[in-house]
């Protein structure tokens, strides 16, 4: 892992292969090691970024509300050290977010847009709530929260079969400081709605969602790309498709790269 100093924060990253610029965003509870399985196989064609994002992984938190807008500048800073000017952006799910954020602040630095099991839309009233509520839930019993919150990404048909995986990843999501679940769910509460990306800029956009994602509502989920030319994928599984359908995943990352 490499590291930049960003407003006295220590922000951890990854730069592995040749080639035209991916930046890989995880989401919430996730950090870069996420990308693991799919950065050996991609690297052989692209240069792949990935970064942990404040207070994940080995990034450090920059205060107590981290918004997406936070996100995309560090995201910024890391591409300006790289001397890199243009990227194809994967974000999962928070990591969708943050790409979106970027793409308004710097949308001369997006050569293509991939949002996977994510959202255009601003929270809704109710998921508002929702936030707040898991904010109480996570001070007052962190370590339950956490591994629920993780258990619940996957579709009820993997969590048996997946069970070694999704340990895998609570232990990850166990490394996130209480600081930085805070932040993130008060700046995710508080994010705006950028579903006009989606209509108006002129590079190629991906949407990969899971028919059974247990958190975001897919009917829901098609009505922000409704008269776009975004690309629509529909996997079989849940909230992580990384690991629910990583090889399927892969082969329609590299088809839309290549595309581009």
């Amino acid at each position: 892992m490499n590291q930049i100093i960003y407003k006295n924060t220590k922000i951890s990253y990854s730069d592995t292969g040749k080639g035209n610029a991916i930046v890989l965003l995880h989401g919430f509870l996730e950090n870069q090691t996420m990308w693991q399985d799919l950065v050996p196989e991609l690297s052989k064609k692209y240069r792949i970024i990935t970064i942990d994002l404040l207070g994940h992984g080995e990034t450090e938190c920059l205060g107590y509300v981290h918004s997406m807008e936070d996100n995309a500048d560090v995201v910024q800073a890391v591409l300006s050290k790289l001397r890199i000017r243009k990227a194809i952006f994967v974000g999962h799910s928070m990591g969708g977010y943050v790409a979106l954020a970027f793409a308004e602040l710097y949308p001369e630095n997006v050569r293509g847009l991939v949002l996977m099991n994510s959202t255009s839309k601003a929270d809704s009233e109710e998921r508002k709530t929702n936030r707040d509520r898991a904010i109480k839930a996570v001070k007052k019993d962190y370590t339950t929260f956490i591994r629920l919150s993780i258990a619940n990404l996957f579709s009820p048909d993997n969590r048996e079969r997946l069970i070694d995986e999704i340990e895998k990843v609570k232990t990850e999501a166990l490394k996130t400081p209480l600081q930085g679940v805070v932040a993130s769910l008060e700046g995710m509460k508080i994010r705006k709605d950028r579903e006009v990306l989606l209509h108006l800029t002129p590079y190629p956009k991906m949407l990969i969602l899971g028919k059974n994602d247990p958190v975001l509502i897919y009917e829901n989920a098609l009505e922000q790309i409704e008269e776009t030319a975004v690309k629509l994928v529909t996997l079989s599984d849940g909230h992580m498709s990384h690991i629910e359908n990583r090889d399927e995943l892969l082969k329609i990352l590299l088809d839309f790269f290549k595309s581009i």
